[in-house]
């Protein structure tokens, strides 16, 4: 891992997640999570403040040492107590059916193996227990998607990763969940890069 890996693009990523047009999306998610709470891609921790009186704890998972320290100094302090794990969501180091929600907001697109990684998600969620997600994604329109197969070659590449057209409802149906609720549309901003999918799922 270079320089710019490990110490430019954490801050680049932390300060582009601070999008004003996010903070509903967290807002709605904080407020639906409840119980023991898994966080995939915890990244500098803006979550965190804006999960309600239903949660008990918040395990933070990140492969980013850079991004879990900023998270660690917003967690200081807080009503939910937070455990932060430097980790990869294809491998979570937790045990079967421990945790009541899995958190995960722009997150996937960037993970290596997403399929994977909702499975783990599955595999550690209680019976009853639901999946929060909020992710960017491929777009509906052939317009849009011609542009986002084509960009995404180039833009993983200075993003850690990130896709701009995995197919979020697919990749959570993949893993074995059934989706109850789901909101697609864009966000302000140049398509490619904001098309929104906001859902919770359970294990079917």
């Amino acid at each position: 891992m270079g320089v710019y890996e490990r110490f430019v693009l954490p801050r680049l990523l932390a300060l582009a997640m601070r999008n004003r047009e996010l903070v509903p999306f967290r807002q709605r998610v904080g407020l639906a999570a409840s119980g023991r709470v898994l966080e995939l891609g915890v990244g500098s921790g803006l979550n965190l403040g804006f999960y309600g009186p239903d949660v008990t704890s918040v395990v933070g998972i990140d492969p980013s040492p850079a991004l879990l320290r900023m998270a660690e100094a917003r967690s200081r302090g807080g009503r939910v107590p937070v455990e932060l794990v430097e980790a990869a969501g294809e491998r979570l180091p937790l045990g079967d059916r421990s945790v009541d929600t899995v958190v995960t907001t722009w997150t996937m697109c960037s993970v290596g193996d997403p399929a994977a990684a909702l499975r783990e998600a599955r595999r550690v969620l209680r019976p009853g227990g639901a999946l929060l997600f909020v992710e960017h994604g491929l777009a509906p329109d052939p317009g849009v998607r011609w542009w986002q197969d084509r960009l995404t070659p180039a833009w993983k590449r200075v993003t850690g990763g990130c896709h701009l057209n995995r197919n979020m409802d697919d990749l959570v149906l993949a893993a074995g969940f059934r989706v109850d609720d789901l909101k697609t549309g864009y966000l302000p901003g140049p398509k490619p890069l904001t098309f929104i999918y906001e859902g919770r799922a359970r294990p079917g």
